[in-house]
């Protein structure tokens, strides 16, 4: 069962940092090992935006694609996604971003659990590594995009 958790301070707006996670369909392009991504469904209620996604995460052979509930709280500018289908048994995903000076925090803890107890076992040895990495390609994507 990887677990991970990694804070930054990113020199960009809080909301076009929330815009930019939410933006899944782009992930392909900056996110290392993804794919390909695809939104089935967004809606809001009150305030919370509810997006059904997918995407495919994976290098030469191995590759699987996996469905997720995302939900951003507008009022505590906080993303949580859990799996809904694919080959984790679960996933838990939490994004909260909060203002500091002239930088956004960002704090991403993910928990999850593969189907395969293997590839959990190999997950387990270089997950924080791999976290460090997508945390770096949203870092880099947020300042080439909104650097002030």
């Amino acid at each position: 069962m990887p677990q991970a958790s990694v804070k930054r301070l990113i020199d960009c707006n809080k909301n076009k940092l929330i815009e930019l996670v939410l933006d899944i369909e782009k992930y392909p392009e900056f996110i290392p090992y993804c794919l390909n991504s695809k939104v089935y469904k967004k809606s809001k209620k009150n305030n919370v935006l509810y997006i059904i996604a997918d995407l495919t995460i994976g290098k030469g052979i191995f590759k699987d694609t996996y469905k997720s509930d995302v939900r951003y709280d507008i009022s505590t500018d906080t993303i949580n996604v859990t799996n809904i289908d694919g080959p984790l048994n679960y996933l838990v995903n939490k994004w909260i971003f909060k203002k500091c000076d002239n930088f956004t925090e960002v704090s991403f803890d993910v928990d999850f659990e593969l189907k395969n107890k293997f590839l959990n076992i190999l997950m387990t040895k270089s997950f924080k590594y791999g976290l460090d990495k997508i945390a770096d390609s949203f870092q880099k994507r947020a300042e080439d995009l909104f650097a002030k």
